[in-house]
């Protein structure tokens, strides 16, 4: 890949919980570290556009830190580490459940609490950005038109009221965002990301950003590696892997869509 090289990176519940959306506190406090150390930059998507529109310029290498679902562990285990070293994360909502338990397909047992808004506005005013993650968390594929574009719509309205902000960044549950849906998108937000497995140059599609899934990334050794340039091998063959999974599977199946509720 020519160019700068961005990481995004895909997480949802920081803890203990186990599962390939769960990252034990332990690990992601590591994780970060090994970031601040490999002295890689934690920019923001708007750092990502900006460049990508000319409008800047980004290091060799840099990470972007994801956050799907908006779990209340975000605000006590993950914000603050990354508050402690000063990244600025961007966390993803699906409106409807904030607040309240998960309650979409392939929730995890038992299900897991969202942050509520009071906590959602107080960790904005200290610097996360949000993004809409839909209202209901659907396959936004399986959705009708007009139903689609309310579930775009709307949460994106309900966020910028809550947090007096405009949102301009989204990411489609489970990873799933066919061609129509991403033109849908692309209407209402500057950016979208999901759960193909890669990292994102300036020259990559803004509406089908590719992101790293941390959970294979839990070795910390492999992910210093990474950091340090010296990860390529290992990512070809998790994208091999994928790939024959995605072969195989239901979109929802196996720890392709895992990683992307």
């Amino acid at each position: 890949m020519g160019g700068p090289v961005v990481d995004i990176l895909m997480y949802h519940s920081i803890s203990d919980r186990g599962g390939a959306t769960s990252i034990a506190p332990a690990t992601f406090a590591a994780q970060m570290a090994a970031i601040a150390e490999a002295g890689v930059p934690v920019i923001t998507l708007d750092d990502y556009l900006a460049a990508k529109d000319g409008r800047g310029t980004l290091a060799p290498h840099s990470v972007i830190l994801t956050f799907d679902d908006g779990f209340q562990d975000f605000a006590d285990a993950a914000w603050p580490v990354m508050a402690k070293h000063g990244f600025k994360p961007i966390v993803y909502l699906p409106t409807a459940y904030i607040g309240r338990e998960e309650g979409w397909r392939g929730i995890a047992e038992p299900p897991r609490k969202l942050m509520g808004w009071g906590t959602i506005r107080a960790l904005a005013a200290e610097g996360v950005q949000f993004g809409s993650h839909t209202v209901s968390h659907p396959d936004l594929d399986a959705l009708p038109e007009d139903a689609r574009g309310a579930e775009l719509e709307r949460s994106k309205a309900v966020i910028e009221d809550r947090l007096g902000r405009s949102i301009r960044h989204f990411a489609p549950p489970y990873g799933i965002a066919g061609p129509e849906v991403r033109t849908a998108i692309a209407t209402l937000y500057k950016t979208s990301v999901g759960t193909r497995l890669g990292q994102a140059g300036l020259g990559d599609d803004s509406h089908d950003l590719p992101r790293l899934e941390m959970f294979y990334f839990t070795d910390i050794a492999r992910w210093r590696a990474h950091l340090a340039g010296r990860g390529a091998a290992y990512l070809a063959a998790r994208k091999g892997l994928r790939a024959i999974k995605s072969a195989v599977a239901k979109p929802w199946q196996g720890i392709a869509s895992g990683a992307g509720r």
